[in-house]
């Protein structure tokens, strides 16, 4: 009777905000010696063709309102595929510990006693940051800097409003495209200053990145006419200010709308 095959090893490994060439030397080289790679709807192809042709590709992406597989499934198939003896890449956009369902997935790895290892990535957030020209902190402008989901796990936006509207920091809302609107009432209605810059960042450090920039006061309007659609990251604090100095030096990829 043939043995089992030894269990694999998965990688919940980052593939950071789009550009290619945000990828960690460690992601590279991992996505290079993979069997599998699972990976999600953010993940760019020039990303995912660091993987050999001979590696399996698995598609598990999630858009609004549409799952190619329910996140329970996923955590499953990342297990099914380590007993085979495979090494998984789990590839994720940005960061996997960070809004990426990288440790809801890590403990089921550790219930099924199956190695794993989390690799981190260049979050969204740094990303936007870094090629728009908004600093996520600065000295003038915020001491802080809160990372939030505006897209709950039961589908609602009921955040800790009175911490997240407080001044002399910068909230960055991962998710946070379709509720715009009412994270906009509810910032107001609890203290933030209605002229507070803003900004929407579509598809960050891409060719085709959309930055559209405001208050928070009227960022919604703005967005519903610019027509921005997911994916896309929000920026609002004093910081946001520093987009028309730092980004026209900076160089980047870009492109205002």
């Amino acid at each position: 009777m043939p043995s089992s095959p030894l269990p694999g090893k998965v990688f919940l490994v980052g593939g950071g905000p789009g550009d290619p060439d945000l990828l960690t030397v460690k992601a590279v080289r991992l996505l290079a010696a993979a069997d599998v790679v699972v990976y999600d709807n953010l993940v760019s192809p020039a990303v995912l063709a660091h993987a050999p042709p001979q590696a399996q590709r698995i598609y598990v992406g999630k858009k609004a309102g549409k799952h190619a597989l329910p996140q329970e499934e996923i955590n499953q198939l990342l297990v099914e595929l380590a007993r085979e003896g495979k090494q998984v890449v789990r590839l994720k956009g940005g960061d996997p510990y960070i809004f990426g369902r990288g440790g809801e997935e890590a403990e089921t790895l550790v219930a099924a006693g199956i190695p794993f290892e989390a690799v981190p990535g260049v979050t969204a957030a740094a990303g936007a940051a870094a090629y728009t020209g908004i600093p996520l902190t600065h000295r003038d402008h915020a001491q802080s800097c809160f990372l939030v989901t505006g897209h709950l796990k039961d589908e609602s936006c009921n955040l800790d409003w009175p911490t997240l509207a407080r001044a002399g920091q910068t909230l960055v809302i991962y998710m946070g495209l379709t509720s715009l609107p009412e994270i906009s009432r509810q910032l107001i209605a609890h203290g933030m200053a209605a002229d507070t810059p803003a900004a929407c960042v579509r598809r960050a450090t891409l060719p085709d990145q959309q930055v559209i920039t405001g208050t928070i006061t009227d960022l919604p309007a703005q967005v519903q006419a610019a027509g921005l659609k997911p994916p896309a990251l929000l920026i609002i604090g004093r910081v946001v200010s520093l987009h028309t100095v730092l980004h026209p030096a900076a160089g980047t990829l870009g492109q205002e709308s």
